[in-house]
């Protein structure tokens, strides 16, 4: 019998990692150290995710992968010992004071010294990406344990330091901070040099603490559990268990924009459904228009000022006149953490527009916009299974007129570098047998002669970007299935567009589809993972350039 594969062994390890979350999810929580907790740890060091860097190294702590999970974790968790993930069950009502990640938008309540509450109402993929990166953090904790104890189990003279440093709030003047990085260093089995970068790094996070804080938290929490027994514990209530796949969320979202749009009598006007970010939409239609030294310049020019620091009064500029323009912003307040805008384009002038912009003025049937922000992995298809789903008014049904559905997406390239284009015909979701083929309409003309490259292909939905290694990756771009990059939402939305046309029948079953993503990574390429930040002033150009394909697109079909 032929050995198994390296590909093989990292698509079982997901598989394990999946089932091992469902399971301990259903159970109502676990010690991460216990018994569960280890069977997750062994899979995840056996996967060796390439966002997790050198997790697999027993004395190495992974250092832009810490980074990573604390720009997404609430600010503090590395001092508790108690982490129960929750629904929304009425905090934001209560005296506590929300919580919310620099990188993913979620409110945290932080109820004591020992115990932080996650608020989750984004879905299972939300929830296992969480305890991903919980998993993560106990592993690099144990490595920061060890490498601060001594021959005869003590804390060695580092740790002391780092310890006292910290309980004096970081106001010591006892040591001076090269020498305490030197220190850090020592326990962190890193040069100097690559402390000082990270240290440097999160000093410049919003929302977290100091690395030397983090640090002595993680390893404090791992000695207290090794030599005092005080567990550390992931629980989960019992409303989050019973609220999962229920679509409640997602439901209370979309009859709130469905209001909206059949409140104004838009419902059989052609309406252009877009999930992309909050700026580049508006920008595009209002940018020219808001501020008068824009009036010369070209639409990706207009995009680039709009993008720098400096000029976030630019911006604001922008956004107030797109709401006194025919713009309304429909901010979430039930969960989903997903605002929409919607366009009226009967009240664009024409004039006003970049001349890379199509728009005609019609007479009538003037297309309605909604823009909704990016959901995360299986709120895809909760949000988008809602959104097309009829209105219900006083027990009558009303079909949209849903025209086209645009989804523009970040991803991960495996065949070409960050900034680069991937436009998919198919969606395959990683570790089912669920396959999504497509007719993708959208017009690559508008990236001719940009300088990106455009890569076809299909595109793999996967279970988290935390759980992807090179094999896996590998595997999905030189085998028969030549996938151009991986990405967590598509066939999410895709599964919740072909029910509602070819099943519900509450769509018409020739709904024009445009995908379009741009890299924000190369899972394999040393340096451009997730973990090593994101594309900067670089994604404008991909950004604008698909928005421009997909509103040209809207306006002339």
């Amino acid at each position: 019998m032929e050995s198994a594969s390296k590909a093989q062994i990292s698509r079982t390890a997901i598989e394990r990692i999946y089932i091992a979350m469902r399971h301990l999810f259903i159970r109502g929580g676990y010690k991460p150290m216990g018994m569960s907790g280890e069977a997750m740890i062994n899979s995840l060091l056996a996967l060796e995710p390439e966002i997790y860097g050198s997790i697999g190294d027993a004395e190495k702590v992974e250092l832009n992968g810490l980074l990573y999970i604390f720009q997404r974790l609430p600010m503090g968790i590395e001092q508790c010992r108690y982490v129960k993930l929750i629904s929304r069950e009425g905090y934001e009502n209560s005296s506590f004071t929300p919580i919310v990640p620099d990188k993913r938008r979620r409110n945290c309540y932080r109820l004591d010294e020992s115990q932080m509450l996650i608020e989750m109402t984004r879905g299972r993929s939300d929830i296992y990406d969480v305890l991903t990166h919980l998993t993560f953090m106990y592993i690099e904790a144990e490595k920061i344990r060890k490498n601060s104890l001594d021959a005869r189990n003590q804390p060695n003279r580092a740790w002391s330091i780092i310890e006292e440093v910290v309980k004096e709030n970081d106001s010591s003047e006892k040591v001076s901070r090269d020498v305490l990085l030197t220190h850090l260093s020592a326990i962190l089995g890193r040069t100097y040099a690559e402390t000082v970068e990270i240290a440097k790094k999160f000093e410049k996070s919003k929302g977290v603490n100091t690395f030397v804080s983090i640090v002595y938290h993680l390893g404090k929490l791992s000695m207290d559990e090794y030599f005092e027994k005080l567990d550390r514990e992931i629980t989960f209530s019992s409303s989050l268990r019973d609220q999962v796949g229920h679509h409640n969320f997602g439901d209370m979202w979309s009859s709130k924009v469905k209001s909206y749009i059949y409140s104004h009598g838009w419902q059989d006007r052609p309406i252009h459904i877009i999930s992309a970010n909050m700026h580049s939409v508006m920008n595009c239609l209002y940018g020219q228009a808001a501020i008068p030294s824009f009036k010369e310049k070209s639409l990706l020019a207009i995009a680039e000022d709009l993008s720098k620091p400096e000029n976030i009064a630019y911006s604001e500029r922008v956004k107030k006149y797109a709401l006194k323009s025919g713009m309304v912003v429909i901010n979430d307040t039930y969960g989903t953490n997903i605002p929409v805008q919607i366009f009226d384009t009967a009240t664009l002038k024409p004039n006003t527009l970049t001349q890379e912009l199509k728009f005609i003025k019609q007479e009538s049937d003037q297309p309605i916009i909604v823009v909704m922000d990016y959901a995360f992995g299986e709120q895809a298809y909760e949000t988008m299974d809602e959104l097309l789903k009829p209105f219900d008014v006083d027990g009558k049904k009303i079909t949209f007129n849903i025209a086209s559905i645009n989804i523009m997406g970040k991803a991960g390239i495996l065949a070409g570098k960050k900034g680069d284009i991937m436009i998919p015909n198919a969606h395959v979701f990683e570790g089912t047998a669920d396959n999504y083929p497509f007719e993708n309409s959208f017009d690559v003309t508008p990236l001719d002669g940009s300088g990106l490259g455009i890569y076809y292909g299909p595109m793999i939905t996967v279970l988290g970007t935390s759980l992807q290694n090179r094999d896996v990756l590998r595997y999905f771009l030189k085998s028969s299935w030549k996938a151009s990059g991986l990405e967590m939402e598509g066939a999410h939305y895709q599964k919740a567009i072909q029910a509602a046309s070819k099943i519900r029948n509450s769509i018409k079953t020739d709904v024009i589809i445009r995908y379009a993503y741009y890299a924000s990574d190369n899972p394999l390429e040393t340096g451009s993972t997730l973990a090593s930040g994101g594309l900067g002033i670089e994604g404008v150009k991909p950004t604008y350039l698909i928005t421009l394909s997909m509103l040209n697109g809207i306006f002339t079909n």
